[in-house]
Formats: C-alpha cells, structure tokens, sequence
C-alpha cells in the first residue's frame, strides 16, 4: 500500500497578487510534491499536492505557519487518495 496521499488546501487571506503561489511552488518542490497552487475567484488559493503523507502535512504546516507572503486567515484541508496525474507543481 503506497503512502502517498493527496492534499487540497483551501487558502483563505490575502494570498493574490503577493506571489503566495510562487512560495507555495517553491515550497512543494522542495518537498518533492506534484500538483498546482491555483488562483479562484473567490480571492482564495486553491492547493493540490500529491506525495508522501508526512512531506503533504509539512507542507500544511508552512501554510499555516504565518511565514507565506500575503496574509493567511484560514487553511481548510481535505486529504483523499492521489490520483497521480501531476508531473511536476505548477501555478495556475
């Protein structure tokens, strides 16, 4: 059984237009993870990481961790089985 695992995180904040996609890119590669961070019109950012269990929470931690560009009010996570169809991490 794989441990890998698929985050979507909702980001609520001020995290458009304050490269708070391009840290969260730099942040999953760094980890490994594949996916996409993704502007929605609602002014949240939308998360997709699929990887190992533990480097996806430790990506959720740096989230939350006060320390993004912009400002994060709110992180919603939700976590299902990876899907595999990401190569890389990219903004969208």
């Amino acid at each position: 059984m794989s441990s890998d695992t698929r985050l979507t995180a909702w980001v609520h904040g001020y995290v458009q237009g304050v490269g708070f996609r391009w840290w969260t890119r730099s942040r999953a590669l760094e980890l490994g993870l594949t996916g996409h961070a993704t502007n929605t019109r609602n002014g949240r950012v939308q998360v997709v990481a699929e990887g190992p269990r533990e480097q996806c929470e430790r990506l959720l931690t740096l989230l939350r961790s006060g320390d993004t560009p912009g400002q994060v009010d709110l992180v919603v996570e939700d976590w299902a089985e990876p899907t595999g169809q990401y190569t890389g991490f990219e903004e969208r």
